[in-house]
Formats: structure tokens, C-alpha cells, sequence
């Protein structure tokens, strides 16, 4: 079990921790997503850094944060370019930890001419990442100001982490991606293949579902504001603080303790939505770590993900700081 050599210098004070998933995304774009049994020829193939708790590190880096990043890669040549990748991008990697047994993870991505995609990921090493690796990075913790973490990992390494982040005061930024299987007839509403544990929901600031994740969670097709706010009323009745169901086209829907409220997206013609998600959450991140309102922080990641959608691939769509802003000011 290998830790990567230390890079602590380019980052003394790092305010965002990321656990979570790296990959490497084999990418077909293609006119349209295959139907089960059917082969599309003519397809153009890209590979791509991927992994939603890279994309995630990357999207708050290149959006303003300091970010520290703890996952697992493989001892493979996959792992030496998502590690130099970090590196490139300023993200602390002295957590990062490479796998002697599994490689590095590995997802194949049919993305369709109307920028919808479909996806398989082939865990390898993500699936190594546990409770010792996370406690090994305690002193992390301490140096950090919110949490973020996805479900690409195994459960319980995310609770530790989140137990963690509790006794250091960090808030934890959840995204239940990929959306957990949905419950079978014979489970409450509510239940799942994999449903997430109250000891883990009670520990979330904000929890980011879209629409299919939070239907998994809940049992509501959330296909409407509405229906959004009724799931986001059931996610936080179990503990979590606030709920932010991002809707695609329509925006993203944030409930709180004192607010219900659509926050529209903005109109752009989409390629790729493959990182739009893990953009937003990225982007949010950093808006919130620097005090922005959570109006305006859901605004700005609002942003981040529009400008993601016009690009192919999941790191090469994320934008910098300069290009959200300019977004934002020509919007």
C-alpha cells in the first residue's frame, strides 16, 4: 500500500477535502446511446480523466478552492496519469494512495448525439478506499472547511469520513451518485438496494441528488418543483440539513429549513452532460467555502456545469474561475 510522494508545498491551507473516485473514462460518442443488443458503427473514440471524486476535486480546483483529495488508484499507467493530472492542477494528493492489487477504476461512456449519456464503470481500486485510509488522512480534516464525497466508494469508508468531518466542524457536501438501485415492490418507500443510513444523512450539510437519485432515495419521481420539495421534505425529516435537487434543464430546486425554491439553469446547447453534475458539486463547494449565499452559491455552480455541457469529456468540460465568471457576467 503506496502513498504518493508528498506535494503539501503547492497547498498550505487547504479548505476543501474530496473522497471519492478516480477513473479513467473510455469515451464513444456516438448519433445515438445503443439499445441492449445493438452495435452503431461509426463512433468517435477520446479518453478522458474521470471518476466522480476526481471530477469533483478537479471542478472546486479549477473554480477557485483549495483542495485536498484522498482516493485509491491502481499501480498501473492509469494511476501515474491521474496522478500527474492532480499535480497539474494544484490538488493535494499526499492522501492519495496507490493500490498494490486492483487497478486504477475504468468507466466506458456511449454518449449520444444529444448529449445524453449512458455508463459502465469497472470499480478496481475505488473499491479498496477504506475507514484506514480515511483515518490515516485525519490531519486533513483539520485544515478543511467543508467535506464532499459521492457513492463510488464503499459505504462505510463515508461514514467514516463523515464522522470525521463532524468532530472537525466541517460541513459535509454529499452526492448520491450513482443513484442507488430502486427499491423493489416488496420495499417501504424509502428503501433500496442501497439505501443510505440515517448515521450518514444526520452528518450531511447538503445533500445534492438529481431527479433519478433522489427518486431512488425516496420513492417520489421528483418530475416537478413540487415533487422535488416532497423529497427534499422526506431527505431532511431523516437528518439532513438542506437538499438541492438538481433538474437538468429546469435548474436546481434548494430546500432548507427556511427556503423552497427553484433556481433556474441557464439555456445552453449541451454535447456531453457526462461531468455536468459533478461540475455543479465542485463549483458549489467552493462558492459556499468562500461565504457566498446559498442562492448565489447554487447560481454560480449553476454556471459551472452550463459551461461543462458545451464540451466533451468529464475533466476536459470543467471550467476555470475566469470562465464562470465571464459566464455569469454575459448571462
Amino acid at each position: 500500500m503506496n502513498q504518493v510522494a508528498s506535494n503539501s508545498q503547492l497547498m498550505d491551507n487547504p479548505r476543501i477535502l474530496v473522497v471519492g473516485s478516480s477513473n479513467i473514462d473510455m469515451i464513444v460518442k456516438l448519433d445515438r446511446i445503443p439499445r441492449p443488443g445493438e452495435t452503431i458503427l461509426g463512433g468517435e473514440f477520446v479518453t478522458a480523466a474521470g471518476g466522480k471524486g476526481a471530477n469533483q476535486a478537479v471542478s472546486a480546483a479549477r473554480a477557485g478552492g483549495s483542495v485536498t483529495f484522498i482516493a485509491r488508484v491502481g499501480s498501473d499507467m492509469f494511476g501515474d496519469q491521474a496522478i500527474a493530472g492532480f499535480l497539474a492542477e494544484g490538488i493535494n494528493v499526499d492522501h492519495l494512495v496507490r493500490d498494490p492489487a486492483s487497478p486504477t477504476g475504468v468507466a466506458l461512456i456511449f454518449v449520444g448525439g444529444d448529449g445524453e449519456n449512458s455508463i459502465g464503470v469497472a470499480t478496481g481500486a475505488n473499491g479498496n478506499l477504506s475507514s484506514i485510509d480515511i483515518l490515516n488522512a485525519r490531519e486533513a480534516f483539520a485544515g478543511a472547511g467543508i467535506l464532499m464525497m459521492q457513492l463510488e466508494t464503499p459505504l462505510e469508508t463515508l461514514q467514516t469520513a463523515a464522522d470525521l468531518a463532524l468532530d472537525a466542524g466541517l460541513r459535509v457536501i454529499l452526492n448520491p451518485a450513482p443513484a442507488p438501485p430502486p427499491p423493489p415492490p416488496a420495499t417501504p418507500r424509502g428503501g433500496g438496494a442501497r439505501p443510505l443510513p440515517d448515521s450518514l444523512l444526520r452528518h450531511v450539510s447538503i445533500l445534492t441528488p438529481n431527479e433519478t437519485e433522489a427518486e431512488s432515495l425516496t420513492g417520489i419521481k421528483v418530475d416537478s418543483p413540487a415533487a422535488a420539495a416532497e423529497a427534499a421534505g422526506q431527505l431532511m425529516a431523516r437528518g439532513v440539513q438542506t437538499v438541492i435537487v438538481t433538474m437538468g434543464i429546469r435548474g436546481a430546486f434548494v430546500a432548507d429549513a427556511a427556503t423552497r425554491q427553484l433556481v433556474s439553469a441557464f439555456k445552453v446547447d449541451a454535447v456531453d452532460t457526462t461531468a455536468a453534475g459533478d461540475t455543479f458539486n465542485g463549483a458549489l463547494a467552493v462558492a459556499l467555502a468562500e461565504g457566498q449565499p446559498l442562492d448565489q452559491a447554487v447560481r454560480f455552480a449553476n454556471a459551472a456545469a452550463a459551461i461543462s455541457v458545451t464540451r466533451i469529456g468529464a475533466q476536459p468540460s470543467v471550467p476555470k474561475r475566469r470562465e464562470i465568471e465571464q459566464f455569469l457576467a454575459t448571462h
